[in-house]
């Protein structure tokens, strides 16, 4: 126990629960994060107060995987809860990607490949349970393989009578879905973009907004964003990761490309996604607020 005349504040006493919910809402703190609502830019239809009304919403949800739920009913159940403002879809990805690092840190060990290990172990149930959560939001997502028209998960639970009949997990999903979709990605690799991000929050100087900020464009500068790419093209994914190398290197204004991002439409979605899951896992780890 640190002494109470010893001039170190002990380390908070947040459950992992708070601590998930906490990371959704720093995430949107984060300003500029280039294409991303932040305290400095919103859409027309998608603002700041939507995310914190999201963060808070998918309390229950990021509490049932911290308990030991399925995976997939977690994430169901924050997605229901994170549906609950006007803007509708707000943090899917990052909830996503959440919902298996929660429920690694609840068993004391908040790893990627512990959460890796969760993710290989989800079920038919856990695949039910997320083509549910398509029945809550609209999501941007690629048209499924020919052939896989009855696994598109538009069709939210009318696709469920084929789930069941082809034996398809949630993991299996991500597979599928891994050469196109970044958290998808994330669950097949072990969340490893994810758990290297949080040790750069964790590295890094100054206030967490401004840490945020700065992950988010060394994330965008890394690699193109498959949101990006599924709403827009992957041209336009790939040339706005190389506008955020740019800034990223000092010779552009990360301002500036803020604006004309948002003014453009493009949104780097999955990018604040993993910044999202990169917080939870930072603050974990010993990152002071």
């Amino acid at each position: 126990m640190t002494p109470p005349d010893s001039g170190v504040a002990p380390p908070p006493d947040r459950t992992v629960v708070e601590n998930a919910q906490l990371a959704l809402l720093l995430e949107v703190t984060g300003t500029p994060k280039p294409g991303n609502v932040d305290r400095a830019h919103d859409y027309d239809d998608l603002r700041f107060e939507h995310f914190v009304a999201g963060g808070v919403g998918a309390r229950r949800g990021l509490g049932l995987a911290a308990d030991g739920e399925r995976l997939g009913r977690a994430f169901e159940r924050a997605v229901a809860g994170m549906s609950q403002q006007e803007a509708g879809n707000t943090q899917f990805g990052a909830l996503l990607v959440l919902v298996p690092l929660v429920r690694a840190a609840a068993e004391g060990d908040l790893s990627g490949s512990h959460a890796g290990e969760l993710a290989r172990e989800t079920t038919v149930a856990d695949t039910a349970d997320f083509f549910r959560a398509f029945e809550h939001v609209d999501v941007a997502v690629d048209d499924p393989p020919e052939g896989m028209d009855a696994l598109d998960v538009r069709r939210g639970v009318d696709a469920v009578p084929a789930i069941e009949e082809r034996n398809v997990t949630l993991y299996d999903v991500m597979i599928e879905s891994a050469d196109i979709d970044g958290i998808a990605r994330e669950w097949t690799g072990e969340f490893e973009r994810s758990v290297e991000a949080a040790e750069r929050l964790l590295e890094l100087d100054g206030s967490v907004p401004d840490r945020t900020a700065r992950v988010f464009l060394e994330l965008l500068a890394e690699e193109p964003d498959t949101f990006v790419a599924t709403q827009h093209d992957r041209e336009t994914a790939v040339q706005t990761t190389e506008q955020a190398a740019v800034a990223l290197a000092g010779e552009a204004d990360p301002w500036t490309l803020a604006n004309e991002l948002v003014a453009e439409g493009i949104n780097p979605g999955t990018t604040a996604d993993l910044t999202a899951a990169a917080l939870f896992v930072a603050l974990e780890r010993g990152l002071t607020i």
